[in-house]
């Protein structure tokens, strides 16, 4: 039998779950979705879509897109805010 000295790494959902509710306590603000969930060796990574500016129409409300870092546990390492767009862009075959 092969024992490990790293801790078990968290579920996704539970991950997904936790990045949520730490990125919103700290931005204030509730997040739409997450648009990206990768397990990482030291956690996981994720991209998570928040509204910045509410505008109407819905459509022309300000979106950013906040990569965030978790441990194994789930506990919230880093984040960064990446790209702002509005709520109606589409993204081209280049990704912007």
């Amino acid at each position: 039998m092969i024992t490990s000295d790293r801790e078990p790494r968290i579920r996704i959902a539970e991950a997904m779950r936790c990045a949520l509710e730490q990125l919103a306590g700290l931005l204030g603000r509730a997040p739409e979705s997450v648009s990206a969930m990768e397990p990482t060796d030291q956690g996981w990574e994720a991209d998570v879509e928040v509204v910045e500016v509410e505008r109407i129409p819905e459509t022309t409300s300000v979106m950013a897109s906040y990569h965030v870092v978790l441990d194994q546990e789930g506990k919230l390492q880093s984040y960064r805010r990446g790209r702002r767009y509005t709520r109606a862009q589409v993204d081209r075959r280049d990704g912007r």
